[in-house]
This record gives structure tokens, C-alpha cells and sequence, in this order.
């Protein structure tokens, strides 16, 4: 069974700012500027890669900003400190907005191209939930696949999306602990991204789009934080990753000895049991909140 969400549409008076308004952060509605009529499906490899399993309607249209000015801003700023902590350049991020068909973008994908679509319906619901540290991590999380799509990550693969995302999940918590990306330093503190990035998706195990059960999407986020104490590359990253997240196959975690990277696993010894007992499902997301 596929999962859909709706919630109530909010309506607004659109504002057409002046150039000379445009930098007012005090002005909060802005004239998105539509770039396309039609907006192309994602592909096979594609459909690994998207936040909920439901795709752009025929009526969407891509923009270059949200409703408002302030959203639009934070976006982007999170876009270029999310690729510059992995020393890359921005993909292309555009968000999409459907009046027709609100709910339709209800979604993020992110494209081989180096493309990133974000729709409105998505940010809307989660910045309505959980604040900016919601979109925030969920931005990381749509980058996440494109370092998969240039690296030709991850290293570990099977029937169902479950590795990429639980990979793609990493590498957001990762994003939200590191100094130079969103510098929290308490996992209680990034409580309300984690709790929406397990509250959807497709949790069908035998599914191809299968993106893991909402305990394993939690000790996938708490494992890229824990990882968040250093400074590593995609590669590496996808190393100790799945080094210690085992579960994505089997259930279980690895225990032998870290030897390519002892000082991590002298660290993540400490946080092996549990790990085991959030993906089991021993520590209930409300447990989370007291991990520091």
C-alpha cells in the first residue's frame, strides 16, 4: 500500500515586490518566477531517490522561489552550505508548485542531472511541523543521493531503495551535527527532523521503493550524527556507515574492530548498543529525545 497525505491547502494573496523590495526580508510574498510548463518524471534510477512515493502531476510547473522571500532565502543559503561542506558546487535546486493540484507536490527528488525539485506542499507541511531544521535535513537528505549519484554510492545494495535511503538519511544527520553545516550539537536538538523523516515514505518491505521502517530511519539519522564528530568524505562516509549500520541487510551490527579508521571506532564503540536498540526499536523515538 502506498502512503498519501493531504492537509489543508492555505491560500494568500500573492504580492508582485518591487526591485527595490526585493532584498526587505520584512516583505514576505514574492512573485514566483516560473521557468516550465511541464516538469519530467523522474527516471528508474531516479525513483530510488525521492522523499515520498508520489510524482509531479501534469499541471505542476517548476519555480524559482517559495511564497515567500524569507523561505526562499533560507533554502538557498542551506543548499550552498550543504555542498560546500562536501567541497562541491550547488546542483540546481528548483521548487515546484502545483495551484491545480496542491497536494501533488508533496515531495522532493533529486535528479541524476544535478538537480534538486522541492515542492511546495512538502515545505509547507514540514516547516508547519518542525520548523526550518525539518527542510533543512530534508534538503541534506536529497543531496545525500546526488554524492551517491556522482561516487557511485552506496557500497551496499539490495532489492529495495532501503540502502540509499537509510544512506541518504545518514548523510542529513551527519549534515546537521557538523560545525560547518548546521551545527547542532545535541541530537534532542534535530528531535523534530528525525521524527518527520520517519513519519513518511514507503514502509513496504518487499517494495522497491522500500525507504526502511521508521526505526531504522532513526538509528540511520542518529548514526550520521554520531559520524558528524569528523570530518570525512562521501566515500569514507559510506565506509563507516555501513560498517556499523549492518541492519540495512540483515538486523544486526558489525562488531569487529574499525581498521582502517580506529580512532572512529574507539568513538563508536560507545554507541553500538545503541544503536542496535533504536533499530530494533528498544529506544522509541520519544527515548531519542534525552540522546545527546
Amino acid at each position: 500500500m502506498k502512503i498519501k497525505l493531504y492537509f489543508p491547502i492555505i491560500t494568500g494573496t500573492i504580492a508582485v515586490l518591487s526591485l527595490a523590495a526585493c532584498n526587505d526580508d520584512s516583505v514576505e510574498n514574492i512573485e514566483p518566477q516560473q521557468e516550465s510548463q511541464r516538469i519530467e518524471q523522474p527516471n528508474a534510477l531516479e525513483k530510488v531517490c525521492y522523499y515520498v512515493d508520489q510524482y509531479w502531476s501534469s499541471s505542476a510547473v517548476l519555480t524559482t522561489s517559495l511564497p515567500t522571500s524569507t523561505d526562499t532565502n533560507f533554502m538557498n543559503s542551506q543548499m550552498t552550505k550543504i555542498a560546500s561542506l562536501w567541497g562541491r558546487s550547488n546542483p540546481t535546486l528548483r521548487f515546484v508548485n502545483d495551484p491545480s493540484s496542491p497536494n501533488s507536490t508533496y515531495n522532493a527528488i533529486s535528479y541524476s542531472t544535478g538537480k534538486i525539485y522541492y515542492g511546495y506542499a512538502i515545505y509547507a507541511d514540514a516547516k508547519n511541523k518542525g520548523g526550518n531544521i525539518v527542510n533543512a535535513m530534508i534538503l541534506a537528505h536529497e543531496y545525500g543521493h546526488q554524492l551517491q549519484y556522482i561516487f557511485g554510492l552506496p557500497s551496499v545494495s539490495e532489492s529495495t531503495a532501503r540502502p540509499n535511503e537509510l544512506e541518504a538519511d545518514g548523510f542529513a544527520g551527519y549534515y546537521l551535527r557538523r560545525p560547518a553545516g548546521y551545527n547542532q550539537t545535541s541530537f534532542a536538538q534535530i528531535a523534530a527532523a528525525y521524527e518527520f523523516a520517519q513519519s513518511i515514505g514507503d514502509y513496504q518491505t518487499t517494495s522497491a521503493g522500500h525507504h526502511g521502517t521508521p526505526p531504522q530511519r532513526r538509528s540511520a539519522v542518529r548514526l550520521g550524527f554520531l559520524l558528524g564528530q569528523y570530518d570525512l568524505t562521501a566515500s569514507s562516509f559510506d565506509y563507516n556507515f555501513f560498517y556499523y549500520y549492518q541492519g540495512v541487510l540483515n538486523g544486526t551490527y558489525k562488531m569487529g574492530k574499525n581498521s582502517q579508521n580506529p580512532e572512529i571506532d574507539a568513538y563508536m564503540s560507545k554507541y553500538i548498543d545503541e544503536l542496535r536498540k533504536i533499530q530494533s526499536g528498544e529506544i522509541s523515538a520519544e527515548e531519542l529525545k534525552n540522546l545527546q
